[in-house]
């Protein structure tokens, strides 16, 4: 690829398959007792995935790793109205999306997401991007595994300029954000959308090196907190928390709009949410409390960079 072409499709298809066996690969060798079933799949309307979910696991509660390649004749009108250059034109969507709800409440559910769109059209340029990133959602938080997160997360960046991983991590905080909980997700990432410098290959390495990192920065806290001990008022919480997991994903989140809005596949576009979830009314950890400490010092923006683990 260079500069003035647009990217691989073919390329880019056989890297996102092979992120998919390597994360797939890895979470099995944590967990050690339950496996990933795979459900290929194909869309009436062109294109398909092969969806990959872990359930009921020792370690893993629930783990999805979906692969999709969609295409199309046209985008859904809620698409091109905001992007009107869209309008008539064909497109292909291919990714990597995942979301991982570890069993012990110690552990943090993960999401992680990398992807390209292009939109064409015989008589014009074609439109592209790449977007993506990956964030980490605690319900106990813990100051070394905020810091080892975004420091992986830096270095995914590095390579890119200085200024790529303050602005993809200023990003991610603020995509992140229940409006109506006044409240971010979790202790954020990065998150970065649009991305077409007019350089398809760099592109295409920034998107690699954001899918790479994941398992680096991931593995570790989910290898430290694995086996904490914990009870039934750890797992309310837990419970209780993924509630904001679920309501983010259901009114803000692009990709999953996106999904349903265009006819994607309901069952891979949803796997991304917990298989329990606890809602209460009104409620508020009590003071001094180790919940009450994720609210005060993990539920919001911070640089990790400059804490001491």
């Amino acid at each position: 690829m260079s500069a003035s072409t647009a990217p691989d499709i073919g390329a880019i298809s056989e890297y996102l398959l092979s992120l998919q066996d390597r994360i797939c690969a890895a979470l099995e060798d944590v967990d050690q007792e339950a496996r990933f079933i795979t459900d290929a799949w194909e869309r009436p309307e062109g294109g398909g995935g092969r969806s990959r979910v872990l359930a009921g696991g020792t370690v893993l509660e629930q783990a999805g790793v979906n692969f999709s390649h969609v295409r199309g004749d046209r985008l859904p009108p809620s698409a091109s109205a905001h992007r009107p250059e869209l309008a008539g034109r064909r497109f292909q969507a291919l990714g990597v999306s995942l979301v991982i709800h570890p069993r012990n409440p110690y552990a943090p559910t993960s999401h992680a997401n990398v992807r390209c769109f292009i939109a064409e059209r015989d008589d014009a340029e074609p439109v592209w991007w790449f977007g993506g990133g990956f964030d980490l959602t605690p319900y106990y938080g813990f100051d070394e595994d905020c810091v080892h997160w975004h420091r992986t997360a830096q270095a995914a960046c590095a390579p890119f300029g200085d200024d790529v991983y303050p602005r993809y991590k200023a990003w991610c905080d603020e995509y992140f954000f229940l409006r109506h909980r006044n409240e971010p997700r979790g202790v954020g990432g990065l998150f970065y959308d649009d991305l077409n410098s007019g350089d398809a290959e760099r592109d295409f390495a920034f998107m690699r090196s954001v899918g790479d990192g994941y398992l680096d920065a991931y593995l570790p806290i989910l290898q430290r907190r694995k086996d904490t001990p914990y009870g039934e008022h750890e797992r309310d919480f837990q419970l209780y928390r993924r509630g904001r997991y679920v309501e983010f994903n259901l009114v803000y989140d692009r990709g999953t709009l996106f999904g349903l809005q265009s006819g994607g596949r309901t069952e891979s576009i949803l796997m991304s949410l917990p298989p329990e979830v606890r809602w209460r009314y009104a409620w508020t950890p009590e003071p001094g409390s180790a919940e009450a400490r994720l609210y005060e010092r993990y539920l919001h923006p911070r640089d990790w960079l400059t804490e001491t683990p």
